[in-house]
């Protein structure tokens, strides 16, 4: 069945969430096309998507990677697959239900409205999080401001990983000059695209921390998107190809 539309997942040893995430967002109204990104998982996800990809033969991908090499390049994959694959709507989304598949429809529909990116913003609207311990939340929204104030963006949830990009975006982003790999990669694709002229838009979440598997936020990703944040203020910004915002 052939879709606009892809939805990029990274895994990392999420056997207990990879199953249920890709039956959700296949029992969505609209049509989602599906891309895992596995990092070879020791836990036997990837093998639990082959055995899915048997039920959605048409919809649903795999990339199996050797090792960890950080959630940036994951996305970073996913993206070179799915602008060769010929997608206008790009999303980016976390395996362990702390997205909702029930909000992808908001971020398509942000993007026909106009937006170039939308966001599925924990903050936007107040602070929207579930199940964080108290100081997670107030360490994530703060940082949120720190990148705000030192990049001039006026985006509320500066770190989210719940996305919908258009095409005409990341075929003008340079990928090669994507520093971070870890959650500062979110920020900097951010600024990317704010600097490069597209139209961003917030759209309100409710984001609920997982319930099963393991986080894989650690102090080294938050150390590497303080300093890179700081580093990136003063770097240049080119556009890959030539390309008109507005498009």
């Amino acid at each position: 069945m052939q879709s606009d539309k892809i939805v990029i997942i990274p895994t990392y040893n999420e056997k207990e969430n990879i199953r249920k995430i890709i039956e959700a967002i296949r029992s969505l109204e609209e049509n989602y096309h599906i891309l895992i990104v596995d990092d070879g998982s020791p836990d036997g996800t990837a093998d639990i998507v082959k055995e899915l990809q048997t039920k959605y033969s048409d919809s649903l991908y795999l990339i199996e990677r050797v090792g960890k090499q950080g959630l940036g390049t994951a996305y970073i994959t996913g993206f070179n697959w799915a602008l060769t694959h010929q997608y206008e709507y790009v999303f980016e989304m976390d395996a362990d239900f702390s997205h909702s598949p029930n909000d992808l429809p908001k971020l398509y529909h942000a993007c026909l409205d106009g937006a170039h990116l939308a966001i599925g913003s924990r903050y936007c609207n107040g602070i929207s999080v579930i199940n964080w311990p108290i100081g997670r939340v107030i360490m994530s929204y703060y940082a949120s401001a720190y990148v705000r104030k030192v990049l001039g963006m006026k985006i509320f949830d500066t770190t989210a990983g719940f996305k919908c990009y258009r095409r005409a975006v990341l075929n003008t982003i340079d990928f090669e000059k994507i520093k971070m790999k870890g959650y500062g990669f979110q920020i900097e694709m951010k600024y990317n695209t704010h600097r490069l002229g597209f139209t961003i838009k917030e759209v309100p979440i409710i984001f609920v921390d997982r319930t099963e598997g393991t986080s894989k936020m650690s102090s080294g990703i938050f150390g590497e998107a303080f300093w890179g944040v700081l580093k990136m203020k003063f770097r240049r910004i080119r556009p890959r190809v030539a390309s008109n915002p507005q498009t």
